[in-house]
């Protein structure tokens, strides 16, 4: 994440000055190179430094929203902006099961692989080089990808304005679109960094989240934690995960034609009762029903969440015209990527604390831990409106 932060906004840069399909290409060589050298890792410094240098050298997020953005009439942008975050979230799934499955498998398939092979000897050598052989078929894959940069013609500003604001919103993208320092007008483009904004704090949520879920379901009873065991775990993502990707393709863009904003807004409100209850079900369930109800209330968040990132793409997109997209991207990755960066810590700080308060009067353990994740998401809820949030759209 320190990594990508660094050089995020460079790539965006360069996918609006050389096109996006090469910076995709570097991406991919990139993940093939690094990523089996990672599992290559004798020592943890060379672990870390090649980490490093495949956050340094992955330039795609950006570029990739921009793309999807361009291949597809305006009409579809929700649509294909839609399938980018659910391919997100279905790596999210295959990837912690190919770790699963194929890390050390000199000692759980000892009939296939030998202690003495290259897989006993760098017992995470082999689910490294699988996600690098998909990462050389998606490279593969590239020579078929169509450049989208300057594809389409005639830029125009939506002038249907409602408000005051949004008046300020059109003249700022227009400034972005014919100014000469294209880069920092970016900065005073509000539509955009508020979308960024929106963007990042539901993002550091989501990590925050996602770091208390795993820690607290397996923790014991008796400190507020479900007792999971880890199976029970990758059960509960697997099907959580998979889920809300199906609801994204064939039902979201339905809703999302209404009012994006608006729909940020009700996953949000929704958010907070759905939180609000997990601390409590140590207390009121076990067995089958508490099974039931973790991956039915997982299931929702995670829809939650990814509909809303969705929406924040589309903001970020529409907020800018195509000769800075990728440079929007890469800003918005930069930000999104330090706020990602620093939820584990916060969410781990918090939840030690809340194990030491079990007896405390107000908001005892594990309830504390949810709380505060409500407040990131009450924050967000507020800078959905006035004067935080404007929407800005620029047609093309």
């Amino acid at each position: 994440m320190a990594g990508r932060a660094l050089t995020s906004v460079i790539w965006g840069m360069v996918a609006d000055k050389h096109g996006r399909k090469q910076v995709i290409v570097i991406t991919l060589i990139a993940i093939v190179m690094f990523n089996t050298l990672f599992g290559l890792s004798s020592k943890y410094w060379m672990a870390i430094f090649t980490r490093a240098l495949l956050g340094l050298l992955s330039g795609m997020l950006g570029p990739i929203k921009a793309y999807a953005t361009e291949a597809c009439r305006k009409e579809y942008n929700h649509l294909a902006l839609a399938i980018i975050s659910s391919s997100r979230g279905i790596g999210l799934v295959v990837g912690p099961a190919i770790g699963g499955y194929l890390s050390q498998p000199a000692d759980k398939y000892p009939g296939i692989f030998s202690k003495k092979s290259i897989f006993g000897r760098f017992p995470y050598f082999l689910p490294s080089l699988s996600v690098s052989f998909l990462a050389f078929i998606a490279l593969i894959s590239c020579f078929w990808l169509t450049e989208t940069l300057h594809k389409h013609t005639g830029d125009v500003a939506d002038n249907s304005i409602e408000t005051v604001e949004d008046s300020l919103a059109s003249t700022d993208a227009q400034e972005t679109r014919h100014g000469g320092s294209g880069f920092l007008q970016l900065f005073k483009n509000w539509p955009l960094m508020s979308a960024i904004i929106l963007y990042s704090i539901f993002s550091l949520e989501d990590v925050a989240y996602s770091e208390v879920f795993s820690l607290w379901v397996v923790s014991d009873r008796r400190y507020g934690g479900l007792g999971f065991s880890t199976t029970d775990v990758g059960n509960v993502l697997a099907i959580s995960g998979s889920l809300p990707h199906v609801i994204q393709i064939f039902i979201y863009p339905s809703v999302a034609k209404l009012a994006p904003i608006t729909l940020v807004r009700t996953t949000a409100i929704l958010t907070v009762p759905l939180l609000s209850i997990y601390a409590i079900l140590p207390a009121v369930l076990s067995g089958f029903p508490l099974h039931l109800v973790v991956n039915c209330a997982s299931f929702l968040k995670n829809a939650f969440t990814v509909s809303s990132i969705t929406v924040f793409n589309i903001l970020i997109n529409d907020a800018v015209t195509q000769d800075v997209r990728g440079q929007a991207n890469g800003i918005a990755v930069t930000i999104m990527s330090i706020a990602k960066a620093i939820a584990p810590a916060a969410a781990g700080i918090i939840f030690s604390w809340a194990q030491k308060r079990q007896k405390a009067s107000f908001l005892p353990g594990d309830h504390l831990v949810f709380f505060m994740l409500n407040v990131v998401t009450v924050t967000g809820l507020v800078f959905t409106f006035r004067p935080f949030f404007v929407r800005g759209t620029m047609n093309h």
